[in-house]
């Protein structure tokens, strides 16, 4: 991409806009939604994606704008509010997220709703270009390797099960309030990428809500206008009263800001929000090495029927300790290793003597040094591993990088030649983004882990 985030979006007439924007800001002001005139909401006559930018010099800890939580639209804020509360217990769902989407779906589709000037802002509700809306065949030959496929199955089979077991039920109890002709299983899905790019949580204390659900989502009008880079100028703070949009930084004018959406990889931008921060900006690249993946490499350097054997026996007790799953995944940062103790704990089983091994169980898995807390384990650092965790990392790193379609040269070719990355699609240039990333890391894995 141009800015390493959402494509930016100027507004031609930033002080009018066009009309969906001009009807939107007078809702705004109706509805106590209080926008910094230093500020303004701006497109590039599309009303699909908007921005904010800077029309004067704003300072470090200066308000943005502030929403009212009566602005915001929720299961709570809805007209169908007392619905959803009668029958909450029949909504309960893996996602927790049904509630907010029949409100979204009952509001949205309704040209009299109090919302109805902001979902002005999205004619025809129109998605992010999410994975989810490619061709099968689209996703396999684009994101091979890099997990979001895998991830956009699961949601689509995840969402389809949804509407139909527990929100067409719904529809048809209701059919005075909703109709299963107009609030189809496609609209369903649009809602789903919709809150999926644009909606917010409540921040919760981890210690006073330790074993609470999370907060369900909600939308919060202009609030979800702003784009993301990881290096942000803005972030939203949540009052009993209002949240507010406050800038981390001077920014200067013409400047667009930047909310955060959180330290996010660009496999989870582009899975989540239909883009991705072009390298080398996304300081939260990641790159994954499933677990199963280091099963297989452990079995594949077993010497011996005895030997494998052994692999599968010390594969079920990492199970049986929840240290692995098989849809488990090992995550590796740009500079450190996201769940050391995992790989660690991993490497050392699978690589144990026999002897060794048989002690370790006997004890459940805990060591007299289990009490000694490791540093955090580096990139650099997985060259001081004993030789044979290097040797089972590199294998299982190695196998990794096969299952993608091309290898790094190639990338770092066709990210070099201008003239062919701007050729692409935007499709095939996240795509990219997302491949050379992983692979990067990845690479540099194999390099450290060598002999």
């Amino acid at each position: 991409m141009e800015s390493g985030s959402k494509k930016r979006r100027v507004d031609e007439d930033a002080l009018g806009g066009p009309p969906a924007v001009t009807q939107f800001l007078a809702w705004c002001d109706h509805v106590g939604v209080k926008l910094n005139p230093k500020v303004a909401i701006t497109s590039d006559g599309s009303v699909a994606q908007y921005g904010l930018i800077a029309r004067d010099h704003l300072m470090d800890g200066e308000v943005l704008f502030s929403v009212p939580r009566s602005a915001l639209l929720s299961q709570d804020t809805s007209r169908i509010q007392d619905l959803l509360d009668r029958e909450r217990d029949r909504l309960e769902s893996p996602s927790g997220w049904v509630p907010l989407l029949l409100a979204l779906l009952y509001e949205a589709t309704d040209g009299t709703s109090p919302w109805a000037p902001y979902f002005g802002l999205w004619p025809g509700l129109d998605p992010p270009d999410l994975p989810m809306f490619w061709s099968e065949e689209e996703r396999m030959r684009l994101l091979r390797g890099t997990g979001v496929a895998e991830a956009v199955n699961k949601d689509l089979q995840n969402m389809e099960r949804e509407y139909n077991t527990i929100v067409l039920p719904f529809i048809q109890r209701h059919p005075k309030t909703f109709s299963a002709e107009k609030h189809t299983l496609d609209l369903y899905k649009r809602l789903v990428a919709f809150v999926m790019a644009y909606s917010f949580q409540e921040p919760v204390d981890e210690e006073e809500d330790c074993g609470k659900r999370d907060p369900p989502p909600m939308m919060v009008p202009v609030a979800d206008l702003l784009n993301h880079v990881t290096e942000n100028n803005a972030r939203l703070e949540f009052t009993p009263d209002y949240l507010r949009m406050v800038a981390t930084r001077p920014v200067q004018p013409g400047q667009e800001i930047f909310n955060t959406y959180g330290q996010m990889a660009n496999w989870q931008l582009l899975h989540m929000y239909g883009f991705t921060e072009p390298h080398p900006h996304n300081a939260s690249e990641t790159a994954d090495i499933r677990m199963w993946t280091l099963h297989r490499a452990a079995l594949q350097g077993a010497s011996s029927a005895r030997e494998q054997t052994q692999v599968q026996e010390r594969w079920k007790f990492l199970c049986r300790l929840e240290m692995v799953a098989e849809d488990g995944v090992l995550v590796f940062g740009r500079e450190e290793v996201m769940t050391d103790d995992e790989l660690r704990t991993c490497l050392k089983v699978l690589c144990m003597s026999e002897e060794k091994f048989a002690e370790y169980k006997e004890n459940e898995g805990w060591e007299e040094d289990d009490e000694e807390e490791e540093p955090p384990l580096m990139l650099e650092d997985l060259s001081d591993l004993p030789a044979r965790w290097r040797k089972l990392l590199h294998t299982s790193t190695a196998l990794t990088l096969a299952t993608y379609t091309d290898g790094l040269e190639t990338e770092q070719a066709a990210l070099t030649d201008t003239a062919a990355y701007v050729a692409l699609s935007a499709r095939e240039r996240h795509a990219m983004q997302v491949r050379y990333g992983q692979k990067l890391i990845l690479q540099r894995i194999l390099d450290v882990a060598k002999d």
